[in-house]
């Protein structure tokens, strides 16, 4: 187990591993369609997917934050 203080650096880790594998293999069959080699090239297109993803989670995740905050309504306070 990790400590709490890791917390936010294994969620980005874990996130961008899980949309790197999927965008990786859908856009490596959109490419290139299904072939022998295909597990092979989504991989190796999964490790600079991933190698990517994972710093940028952190670059753009202030900015992620701060639109949801403008688009969330905030919960209206009843004078009752």
């Amino acid at each position: 187990m990790f400590p709490a203080k890791f917390q936010a650096g294994l969620f980005a880790f874990i996130m961008s591993g899980f949309m790197a594998f999927l965008m990786s293999g859908i856009l490596t069959f959109i490419n290139l369609g299904w072939f022998s080699g295909f597990v092979g090239a989504w991989m190796h297109a999964y490790m600079y997917a991933h190698a990517c993803a994972f710093p940028l989670v952190f670059l753009f995740a202030p900015l992620s934050r701060q639109l949801t905050a403008l688009l969330i309504k905030s919960p209206e306070i009843s004078g009752n």
